[in-house]
């Protein structure tokens, strides 16, 4: 039992140390897009708090794929510890983690974002310490809200299906319901965190799916030549010039300017600004050693594209073989195409439990992926910026990034990435339900006048085919399909995945190439020149 509490222990210290990884990645990532004047502590507190906790939630699916595969042996049989009372207390502890985290990112995204956000945007109208508190309880009220009533729906929904026709297997699938627990402040969180899951779904097919296809892409066709761009926007001021000088002309005899003039000399004179701003960074990044150091690398950016473009095909191919085998397996819209195993396999699934017989390779694998859903999503954001509709709210620029933006993008991630589980899941459906547990069929026997005289086992991969008590299912599983009606919404926001994604290659591989200072000097752009080296050390 010692050496056993000993191997638990190890995953258990694996998870604290991604945990440590997570809290430095995120100071790092928030510190690297906050504003350099704008900075309010508070604000940089709660983005990190938020996105670290929706990572730290990610990193406990390997940990309970982990603990639910080690309580068997390579052949198929439960280790000698693992009864009953010992699975259960394990399969507790994992619940209760899970418990724990969510409860936090309900806490996060219902009350603790929208009250900071709102009082930061209250802080802009000059008003008062108590009247900016009071505004920003008002509007965080209305989440508030909105999070009972979505905890009463999910307390009292009903969760049968609406269609017996497929009730053998939804049977299956309610016999492990029962197993999760049928409490209601279990069944609130879980119908809370879905709903959650879904905004994150409408996130990830928004900027995911095309960051997906632009990230590689740009670091294949790279940056246009910061002294070509200067010498172009050279010609543009002079040219801008002589155009405010001609119109200025028309009034050497003492006439006034027309309105019609006067309008277009501040134009022309905001476009100049404009374009000085862009000669003053040109210059700069074409004296910068790190921009040499950076072209320097310009081989290694086109491996790393053609890397990321390779992954981006991979999870396409699996997520569609995936969806595919639901849209063919499954008991229909019905019961959420809900699928308990695997007939079509894709890489992915093969892969993943395999890795797992050797902990940590799969952990690492994990981490890799939601990494990888971060930095796309991140450059999905950074391409299109933030939008309500056809409004665009905020732009996302390292170094300049606005409070409230700064929340905005770190709530977005947090929806991604608690949308991630079930994106894992889609890619490799039997290694998020089992990982690698096995168990006993018998394959052949021997009759002697009636009588069984020999009896031959075989392990086989778990399924939903193995008797109840041989298979234990993760609880990351069990509380992504509570629901029926979600993994009908997830089935079909894959699908519209797919899409965006393969719609968003075709117009990342039409387009040129970016900008060496692409986003970073706009009209609405007031950096000053002292401010430059901080931006670009």
């Amino acid at each position: 039992m010692a050496a056993v509490a000993s191997e638990l222990l190890t995953g258990w210290c694996l998870f604290a140390l991604a945990l440590l990884a997570i809290l430095i990645f995120c100071w790092v990532y928030v510190r690297k897009y906050q504003s350099r004047r704008e900075s309010e502590v508070i604000s940089t507190i709660t983005a990190i708090f938020a996105l670290a906790i929706a990572l730290i939630s990610s990193a406990l699916l390997p940990v309970d794929i982990f603990l639910v595969s080690y309580m068997k042996n390579q052949n198929g049989t439960f280790k000698d510890w693992a009864d009953a009372n010992v699975s259960r207390q394990i399969e507790d502890t994992v619940l209760y983690g899970y418990y724990t985290l969510y409860s936090i990112i309900l806490f996060c995204v219902f009350l603790w974002i929208p009250f900071v956000y709102f009082y930061y945007e209250e802080k802009e109208e000059d008003g008062s310490t108590c009247l900016q508190v009071k505004t920003a309880l008002r509007y965080t009220l209305g989440f508030l809200t909105i999070c009972v009533v979505l905890l009463l729906i999910g307390a009292f929904v009903p969760l049968d299906i609406p269609n017996k026709k497929n009730s053998t297997e939804w049977e299956k699938v309610k016999l492990l319901f029962e197993e999760f627990g049928s409490s209601h402040g279990l069944t609130a969180l879980s119908f809370s965190i879905s709903s959650l899951t879904v905004i994150g779904m409408l996130a990830a097919i928004t900027y995911t799916a095309y960051g997906m296809s632009a990230l590689p892409l740009n670091l294949i066709k790279g940056t246009t030549s910061a002294a070509y761009e200067r010498l172009e926007n050279t010609e543009d001021i002079e040219e801008v010039e002589h155009h405010i000088l001609r119109i200025k002309s028309k009034c050497r005899d003492g006439r006034p300017l027309s309105s019609r003039d006067r309008r277009a000399v501040q134009q022309l004179e905001e476009r100049l600004r404009t374009l000085r701003r862009r000669d003053r960074h040109l210059e700069f990044i074409e004296k910068s050693w790190w921009a040499k150091f950076c072209e320097a690398l310009r081989p290694l950016k086109i491996v790393g594209g053609v890397f990321f473009i390779i992954v981006a095909l991979l999870f396409t191919v699996s997520l569609f073989l995936s969806n595919l085998d639901k849209a063919l397996h499954s008991a229909g819209f019905d019961s959420g195409f809900i699928i308990l195993g695997t007939n079509l396999t894709n890489p992915l699934n093969m892969l993943l439990p395999v890795l797992q017989t050797v902990f940590p390779l799969d952990y690492i694998l994990i981490t890799t992926i939601v990494m990888y859903f971060i930095f796309t999503s991140m450059a999905g954001i950074r391409n299109m910026g933030i939008w309500f509709f056809w409004i665009r709210l905020y732009k996302i620029r390292r170094g300049k990034t606005r409070p409230q933006a700064l929340l905005f993008l770190c709530m977005i991630l947090l929806l991604i990435v608690l949308h991630t589980s079930y994106m894992i899941y889609s890619l490799a459906p039997q290694y998020v339900m089992y990982g690698s547990q096995k168990y006993l069929v018998q394959q052949s026997n021997q009759t002697v006048d009636g009588q069984l005289r020999n009896v031959t086992f075989v392990s086989k991969d778990c399924d939903a085919d193995a008797p109840e008590d041989q298979c234990i299912v993760t609880r990351t599983y069990l509380f992504l399909h509570k629901f029926w009606f979600f993994s009908a919404v997830y089935y079909f926001g894959n699908w519209a995945f797919i899409a965006i994604f393969l719609i968003g290659l075709i117009v990342s591989c039409c387009k040129g190439k970016k900008s060496v200072i692409e986003g970073e000097v706009d009209e609405d752009s007031d950096m000053s020149d002292d401010e430059l080296s901080v931006y670009y050390r």
